[in-house]
């Protein structure tokens, strides 16, 4: 991996937080050989520079809750508006504008079957500037989620990600409990926020507060995750394939694209296709390498559309535009 704007040590550091974004500045400066002052200065320039943000996300699938993935054919000219207000829902997780700028796919994580419904079968159907809704549920998840996609990358050894690793998520139930959402609404706003800080919205002593959120992020309910602008590392382009396979086939093509470093999500959907996976590549010369290539040869594909993205609106959190 390459960047005109980062170093390996930049690339390295993003890696690390993909594995444990929580991790002090001196625990990552003792597993990547620098000081924590080095550390402190480079994640200010990633943030500054790469867009780097830390969140908490709830993990629906830990949770149980649904997922969907949802195409909007829009009348031109309407595609940006659209993003937007649907960029200020919390229960979509990501968002981009396609095809030119007649399409907006974006994801959803509804917190009850009332906002789903609200949703899907309120608010989108009677938007007038939407010509077409199509809607896939996410069945299966093959890569993405608290799995980082640099981790592809191999920028850190096994024994530097062992070193930062809290521990495997356990196997039991997990959840969030009502008395826990201060403590979580402040991470999805900084999932580095202190323990002073974590204090102060729950109302909780130190030692509960460390307690619970071991509990939470060792259960998967929560994980806490990094978003950056691919751009700045050199990955420019973006799209979301939609995949057909043969039943059969279905899950090795998921474990299959789940091993592409070009991938850096991929699940199984009820709906018009069999797998919806966003590639993430240097240019439009490799995304048709890879279609044509890595992709194409795997047994059982069917037919696949892509939809490279004009511009992302949402990926964990939304900045809203500036006028």
């Amino acid at each position: 991996m390459e960047s005109d704007i980062f170093d390996e040590l930049d690339l390295q550091l993003l890696d690390a937080l993909e594995v444990n974004a929580r991790a002090s500045f001196a625990q990552l400066g003792e597993v990547l050989g620098v000081s924590d002052r080095t550390v402190a200065r480079r994640y200010r320039r990633l943030c500054a520079e790469g867009g780097l943000r830390v969140v908490a996300v709830r993990d629906a699938v830990r949770l149980g809750q649904d997922q969907w993935t949802l195409r909007l054919r829009c009348v031109p000219d309407s595609a940006q508006a659209i993003a937007d207000a649907l960029a200020k829902r919390p229960d979509t997780s990501w968002i981009g504008i396609a095809s030119g700028g007649t399409e907006v796919i974006f994801g959803t994580r509804p917190r009850s079957p009332g906002d789903r419904d609200d949703l899907l079968l309120g608010k989108l159907p009677r938007t007038p500037r939407v010509l077409e809704i199509r809607a896939y549920q996410l069945l299966h998840r093959f890569y993405g989620g608290p799995t980082g996609w640099l981790t592809k990358f191999r920028m850190l050894t096994d024994d530097q990600k062992a070193a930062l690793r809290n521990g495997p998520v356990s196997a039991g139930p997990a959840r969030i409990d009502p008395e826990d959402e201060p403590l979580v609404a402040v991470l999805e706003h900084d999932g580095r926020a202190g323990h002073p800080e974590l204090q102060r919205a729950t109302g909780r002593s130190e030692s509960a507060v460390k307690r619970r959120l071991t509990a939470l992020l060792a259960s998967g309910a929560v994980y806490v995750d990094v978003e950056y602008n691919s751009e700045t590392i050199g990955y420019p382009v973006g799209a979301v394939l939609w995949i057909t396979t043969t039943p059969a086939a279905l899950t090795a093509v998921g474990e299959a694209l789940a091993t592409h470093d070009e991938i850096a999500h991929a699940a199984a959907t009820a709906g018009p296709c069999s797998i919806v996976a966003t590639a993430v590549v240097r240019n439009t010369a490799d995304l048709y390498a890879y279609l044509s290539g890595p992709l194409g040869r795997l047994e059982g594909v069917q037919h696949v559309e892509s939809s490279v993205f004009l511009r992302r609106v949402k990926q964990l959190t939304y900045q809203r535009p500036t006028r």
